[in-house]
C-alpha cells in the first residue's frame, strides 16, 4: 500500500504501512477492522448496483428484449441479497460503528478486539459464496427464499446462497455482542447513558436485533437447504409441511432487520443535524427512548408482510395496528430533528445536505408504510412496484443517505484529509434527484397496478418506466462521484485538523486520523452530549 503522508505522523495509526498488508490481516484495531469492512462493502455495493442497472435496462421497454426471463429472475434475486445482506445490514454499523463507536466512548477498542477481526473474516467467507453463486448462475427465489419456491428441486443455486447468508448473520451477531458489551463495560470515566451521542445508542439498539433475530434467520435458512436437499417436509405441504411457517420465521428476523438498517442511519442523522444546527438534540431522552422503542416494536410487526397470505383476520387486525404504533418513535425523531434544526445557525454543508435528503425520504416511506399497514390498501398494492418504491425510499433514500452523509461527516477523521466541498454537494444533489426520478414514479406504476418481478409489462406503463431507468442513470453517477473524490483527498486534500466542523463528541478530540489507541490519556467526561454552546462556530462556507 503506498505511502500517505498524514497529520500526527509520530502516532502509529491505522495507516501505518510499516508492517504492510500483513499488518492488515491481522490487525486487532477496531479503526483498520473498520476500513477492511468499508472496502468490502462497497465491492458488494458496486456488484448489486449493477444487477440493478441490468433489471432496469431491461424494464426500458414492454418486451424482454435485453435478458431471457429466467435471467432477469436471477438478477433480482441477486441485487435483493447483495444489496440486503452484504451491504445495507452490515454498512453503517461495521464501517462507521466500528470506526466510532469506541472513541465516541473513550474506550481504546472494542471489547472483543480478535472477535471484531474473526467478524470480518466471517464475512468475507459468506461473501465469496455468494460470488460463488452468482458466478455459478445465481439463484432465482427473490431475496426472500419464499417457500415452495425455494424447496422446489430447481437447477439454481439456492443452497449456496443460503449458506452464504447464513454465514454471514454470524458475522453480524459478532459485531453487534461486541458493540453491547463495548458499551456496557468500556465507557470513560463520566460517560454515564445520558451522555452517550445518539450515534451509540442507535448502534446499541441495532445490536440487539442482530444478536435477538439474526439466529431466527439462520435457522431457517439451514430449515430451507436441509428440506431441498434431503426432502424433510418441513415447508412443502406436499410433504406435510407449512408454507406459513417459512414466511412466519423469515420476516421474524427480516422485519427487525429493516431496524437493523435505518437505525444506525438515524443515528447519523443525528449527529449531523445537531453538529450543523450549532444545538442539542431537542428531546435527547425522548430520541433515546424511541431508539429503543423501535427495536422493541420490530419485533411485533412481521407479519404485516403476509396480510394476502392467508393468516387471519384479526391476527392482520393486530398487526395492522402495530404496524401503525412503530410509526409514531419513527414520527418522534423526525419531528425532533426539525426542533432542533428550528432557529438553529444550519449550514449547508454536504454531510447536512445528505441529512436533509434522509430526512425527507424517509418521511415519504415512512408515510407510504402506513398504506401498507392498512388492511384494504395492502390487498390492492402488495407484489406491486408500490412496494419496491416504498423499500428503497426507507433503504436507499434514508439508509444509503445517511451512510454517505455520515462518511463525509467523518472522513476528516477517518483519512485526515478533507474532500472537496463542491463536488460534496454536486453528488448529495445527483444522488436526490437521480433517487427521486427512479422511485417516484414506482409509485405510480404500484397504485397502476403493474406487479413486480415481471420480465415483460403492458406497453400503457412504458413512460413511467422509461423515466425510473433514466433516474438510475443519475444516481449511478451520483454513487461513483464520492468514491471519486475521497480517493482523490487521500493524496491531495486538504489536511484537516482534529476538528474541522467545530463539533462536540470525544471522536473530535483526538488527532485525525487517531492514534492506535485513540486517546494518550483516558478522557474523563464532565459535559452533557452536545455541548453546542460551548463549541466553536463551523469553519465552512455557509
Amino acid at each position: 500500500m503506498a505511502a500517505i503522508p498524514l497529520p500526527g505522523a509520530e502516532h502509529e495509526n491505522y495507516l501505518n504501512k510499516e508492517y504492510g498488508i500483513r499488518s492488515w490481516l491481522l490487525t486487532t484495531d477496531h479503526k483498520r477492522i473498520a476500513l477492511l469492512y468499508l472496502l468490502s462493502i462497497t465491492f458488494f455495493f458496486f456488484i448489486g448496483g449493477f444487477f440493478a442497472l441490468l433489471i432496469r435496462l431491461e424494464l426500458l421497454t414492454p418486451a424482454g428484449d435485453l435478458v431471457q426471463a429466467d435471467t432477469y429472475n436471477k438478477l433480482f434475486t441477486m441485487h435483493g441479497q447483495v444489496m440486503v445482506f452484504f451491504f445495507l445490514i452490515p454498512a453503517v454499523p461495521a464501517v462507521l460503528g466500528n470506526f466510532l463507536i469506541p472513541i465516541m466512548i473513550g474506550a481504546k477498542d472494542l471489547a472483543f478486539p480478535r472477535i471484531n477481526l474473526l467478524s470480518w473474516y466471517i464475512f468475507i467467507i459468506g461473501g465469496c459464496f455468494m460470488l460463488y453463486t452468482i458466478l455459478t448462475g445465481g439463484a432465482d427465489t427473490g431475496w426472500t427464499f419464499y417457500t415452495p419456491l425455494s424447496t422446489s428441486f430447481l437447477d439454481t443455486h439456492v443452497v449456496a446462497a443460503a449458506v452464504a447468508i447464513f454465514i454471514a448473520g454470524f458475522s453480524s451477531i459478532l459485531t453487534g455482542l461486541n458493540f453491547i458489551v463495548t458499551v456496557h463495560r468500556m465507557r470513560a470515566p463520566g460517560m454515564t447513558w445520558s451522555r452517550l451521542p445518539l450515534f451509540v445508542w442507535a448502534n446499541y439498539a441495532t445490536s440487539i436485533i442482530q444478536v435477538l433475530g439474526t439466529p431466527v434467520l439462520a435457522i431457517t435458512l439451514a430449515l430451507v437447504a436441509l428440506e431441498r436437499l434431503f426432502h424433510f417436509g418441513i415447508f412443502d405441504p406436499q410433504k406435510g409441511g407449512d408454507p406459513l411457517l417459512f414466511q412466519h420465521l423469515f420476516w421474524f428476523y427480516s422485519h427487525p432487520a429493516v431496524y437493523i438498517m435505518i437505525l444506525p442511519g438515524m443515528g447519523v442523522v443525528s449527529e449531523i443535524v445537531a453538529c450543523f444546527s450549532r444545538k442539542r438534540v431537542f428531546g435527547y431522552k425522548f430520541m433515546a427512548l424511541a431508539v429503543i422503542a423501535i427495536a422493541v416494536f420490530g419485533f411485533l410487526v412481521w407479519a404485516h408482510h403476509m396480510f394476502v397470505a392467508g393468516i387471519s383476520l384479526y391476527a392482520a387486525l393486530v398487526f395492522s395496528l402495530l404496524s401503525y404504533l412503530v410509526a409514531v418513535p419513527s414520527a418522534i425523531k423526525v419531528f425532533n430533528w426539525t426542533a432542533t434544526m428550528y432557529k438553529g445557525s444550519i449550514s449547508y454543508t454536504t454531510p447536512m445536505l445528505y441529512a436533509f435528503g434522509f430526512i425527507g425520504l424517509f418521511t415519504m416511506g415512512g408515510l407510504t408504510g402506513l398504506f401498507l399497514a392498512a388492511l384494504g390498501l395492502d390487498v390492492h398494492v402488495t407484489d406491486t412496484y408500490f412496494v419496491i418504491a416504498h423499500f428503497h425510499y426507507i433503504m436507499v433514500g434514508g439508509m444509503v443517505m445517511a451512510y454517505i452523509g455520515g462518511l463525509h461527516f467523518w472522513w476528516p477523521k477517518i483519512s485526515g484529509r478533507m474532500y472537496p466541498e463542491s463536488w460534496g454537494r454536486l453528488a448529495a444533489l445527483t444522488i436526490f434527484i437521480g433517487f427521486n426520478l427512479t422511485f417516484f414514479p414506482q409509485f405510480i406504476l404500484g397504485y397502476l397496478g403493474m406487479p413486480r418481478r415481471y420480465w415483460q409489462y403492458s406497453p400503457e406503463y412504458q413512460v413511467l418506466n422509461v423515466l425510473s431507468t433514466a433516474g438510475s442513470t443519475i444516481l449511478a453517477v451520483g454513487y461513483v462521484l464520492p468514491m471519486v473524490y475521497f480517493l482523490w483527498s487521500m493524496r491531495y486534500g486538504k489536511v484537516a485538523d482534529e476538528n474541522p466542523w467545530g463539533a462536540a463528541g470525544l471522536e473530535w478530540m483526538t488527532a485525525s486520523p487517531p492514534p492506535t489507541f485513540n486517546f494518550d490519556e483516558t478522557p474523563e467526561v464532565t459535559w452533557e452530549a452536545y455541548n453546542y454552546g460551548e463549541a466553536k462556530e463551523v469553519p465552512v462556507e455557509r
